[in-house]
């Protein structure tokens, strides 16, 4: 036994002189492998006599567990040790002010979607919203959009798909915000004044179209509105969100199956340089399209067109944020690029305001 207590004591010690996991797991293979000194020892009772195996096995079983005991013992507290000095060393004071290169910014669809907004809600438009995934009679029907025609063809619109023998009516991914007109009609009826701003979708790419990109539509409806009322509406939006004192619009003869008539809506600009002006200059841009609502579309939605009238209205936000902002490339706007983000992108807590200065 005297020979056990010194084995156990070197061991001991070893195990508790060991500074880091590598030489523990070197003091418990001297011990405990397969080659160790205690399994040795054991491996050696069944060469001794049973009264004897009896009493030596016991105490080598006492000796191992006495052992794998301190050997766990050592490596929690090797492990409580690594964890306190981690924490000693990358220890991070969180009440600190944030850095100011952290900061996110506003993107620029977003920035001009709350631009849109507050100029709208000054006018009298509240904000509507519908489903991006509609019905084909929401989004074409509704609309007075002839089944002829191109947009409901698979070249233009994305179709969900539907299994054979589904008889429901099909579904599309909206192409316009269009439909959220109808369902604004449907819900409140006459009169309403609403914008509807949003995500669309189309089969188009290149660099001035994206497969996804974001629209606002307004509509006006009442007994006595005109197309000089939608005139107006759109001057003061336009001289508003390009903040400029003044602007000048041309309207031109056009066909939408929802507007009767329509015009598409030209604005007075030039390019000095390179750079876009607004409201000055010999040049006109599209930036557009409206109409008076289709007698059709009112009927379709619930409202009594010998009753009402009103105008309605369409516009790209990630067009006119590209005009407004000098903005090159519509791809970018989904790139998720930071360095585009940082250099185009807008403090978060300014929110666009008419008193105080929409792009500041």
């Amino acid at each position: 036994m005297d020979t056990l207590d010194t084995l156990k004591a070197r061991y001991l010690a070893a195990v508790a002189a060991a500074a880091d996991e590598s030489a523990l797991e070197e003091v418990r293979v001297a011990a405990l492998g397969k080659k160790g000194e205690i399994s040795a020892l054991m491996a050696g009772l069944g060469k001794m006599a049973p009264e004897e195996r009896k009493a030596a096995g016991a105490a080598f079983n006492a000796l191992k567990d006495e052992i794998d005991a301190a050997l766990r013992a050592r490596r929690a507290a090797l492990a409580d040790a690594a964890l306190e000095e981690r924490l000693r060393s990358e220890w991070l004071d969180v009440t600190l002010p944030g850095r100011p290169r952290r900061q996110g910014t506003i993107h620029p669809v977003s920035q001009v979607m709350d631009e849109l907004t507050a100029i709208f809600a000054d006018m009298g438009f509240a904000v509507a919203e519908g489903p991006q995934v509609e019905s084909d009679w929401f989004n074409f029907d509704a609309l007075n959009i002839p089944p002829e025609h191109p947009a409901r063809q698979e070249h233009d619109t994305f179709f969900l798909h539907r299994a054979p023998g589904d008889n429901r009516p099909p579904h599309v991914l909206r192409t316009h915000t269009s439909p959220v007109q109808i369902r604004a009609m449907m819900g409140q009826g006459a009169p309403i004044r609403v914008i509807a701003p949003g995500r669309v979708y189309r089969m188009d790419m290149d660099q001035t179209h994206t497969p996804m990109f974001h629209q606002v539509e307004g509509l006006a409806i009442d007994r006595d509105i005109s197309m000089a009322n939608l005139k107006w509406v759109l001057e003061e939006f336009c001289r508003a969100f390009f903040e400029v004192p003044s602007v000048e619009l041309r309207f031109r003869a056009s066909h939408f199956p929802f507007t009767e008539p329509s015009a598409e809506v030209d604005i007075r600009c030039s390019w000095q340089g390179g750079q876009l002006k607004i409201g000055e200059g010999d040049k006109w841009m599209e930036i557009l399209g409206s109409g008076m609502v289709h007698p059709r579309v009112l009927a379709a939605a619930g409202v009594d067109p010998d009753q009402w009238q009103g105008f309605a209205f369409g516009m790209g936000i990630d067009r006119i944020a590209m005009l407004k902002y000098g903005i090159p490339d519509l791809r970018a706007f989904f790139d998720s690029d930071l360095r585009w983000l940082r250099h185009y992108g807008f403090a978060a807590l300014d929110m666009p305001d008419l008193a105080g200065g929409l792009s500041r």
